[in-house]
């Protein structure tokens, strides 16, 4: 599993995130808090606190590099 912090301050990111992360066939989680919700589920999304970054964990053995580099845009340090 990798573990990245992301942003999604926007409707519109947090609409193209979702279409990023429908297109791998692995599981991904946004933890804030104590609450995890799927990744994949906009409406979920939209019940967390985006005003500050979220964990994004990604369940992936194989291409969590190439994950990364498409989710580069809303990854923050």
């Amino acid at each position: 599993m990798k573990t990245v912090k992301i942003s999604l301050n926007s409707i519109d990111k947090v609409k193209s995130f979702v279409n990023e992360v429908t297109k791998y066939d692995a599981e991904f989680d946004l933890v804030s808090g104590r609450y995890v919700i799927d990744a994949k589920s906009i409406m979920g999304i939209f019940s967390l606190d985006l005003s500050k970054p979220i964990d994004l964990n990604i369940h992936s053995e194989n291409n969590v590099e190439e994950i990364l580099e498409k989710l580069a845009p809303f990854i923050v340090d």
